[in-house]
């Protein structure tokens, strides 16, 4: 069976997801450690598989790819409501790139994509852990403006306003996230943008940005399905239980199928993460 070259994993993180056939575990393909597959399989709720990636790099040499790799490791653990762990994840990747440079990247695989996305990290942690202030001051210190920089400022953004009860406040940078996902085609990136915008559209309680957020998680439900995203499939599912109450069982039913696969899927820390954690359902 051939290999998958890096270009081909990198596609599949940022950018166009083009048939079903990207569904496939790709990134089992790739032999070695690399910190695309890890983030591919991440994507499709294979979390140990993914751990195991990240784990190995987080022991290497390079600063910028043993930051990037707890970044990830992080986000992962917050996906399964472990914030707490995740903040600590998150703070080992920023002390390893505080006087970090080096060769840019496109998508912001370097020092200043990689610093900010611990920062986000470490923002979103911190405001699960009742931070909302340093959650603030963690957005605010984020410099780099590149594009997948811009998408998780707009999400945790969001979050924050979200969590303050200013739902109004929180659609403006979900939009801007959605767009810049959209206009660079990065699939991934919009589909959790339209998750994050219908969540902040939901909460004004406004009849037509309810009807628009509805229209939004349809579409993401159909491209998690297809392309096979369980790490949003059960978000969606639950937003989607929301949205439509007449479907409201059918939904969530689906929402703890899914769960339910990816936490066979996840590492016995992953396990331990979620079965602890009063944010995931139940």
């Amino acid at each position: 069976m051939p290999s998958v070259d890096e270009d081909e994993l990198r596609r599949v993180a940022f950018g166009r997801l083009t048939s079903p056939a990207d569904a496939d575990d790709v990134a089992l393909l790739r032999p070695g450690p690399n910190w695309f597959a890890g983030v591919v399989l991440g994507a499709r709720g294979r979390y140990a598989a993914a751990a195991s990636v990240f784990g190995g790099l987080a022991r290497g040499k390079d600063p910028v790819i043993a930051a990037a790799a707890l970044t990830a490791l992080a986000s992962h653990r917050r996906q399964l409501g472990g914030h707490a762990v995740a903040r600590g994840l998150d703070g080992r990747a920023f002390s390893l790139l505080t006087a970090g440079s080096g060769a840019e990247d496109p998508d912001g695989v370097d020092a200043a994509g990689i610093r900010a996305d611990a920062l986000l990290g470490l923002a979103a942690d911190n405001l699960a852990l009742g931070g909302q202030r340093a959650a603030r001051r963690l957005i605010a210190a984020v410099t780099d403006t590149r594009w997948r920089a811009a998408v998780r400022t707009g999400w945790v953004s969001a979050e924050v306003e979200l969590a303050a009860g200013r739902a109004a406040e929180a659609v403006a940078p979900a939009r801007r996230a959605h767009e810049i996902a959209t206009a660079r085609g990065a699939d991934r990136h919009r589909v959790k943008s339209a998750l994050v915008l219908s969540a902040a559209l939901v909460a004004t309680g406004e009849s037509p940005a309810r009807g628009r957020a509805a229209e939004l998680v349809e579409s993401a439900l159909g491209d998690v399905e297809k392309f096979g995203l369980s790490s949003l499939a059960w978000p969606a599912c639950l937003l989607a239980a929301d949205l439509v109450p007449a479907n409201a069982e059918r939904y969530r039913s689906r929402a703890l199928e899914v769960l339910h696969a990816v936490l066979l899927r996840s590492d016995p820390e992953g396990r331990r993460i979620a079965a602890r954690s009063p944010w995931m359902p139940r």
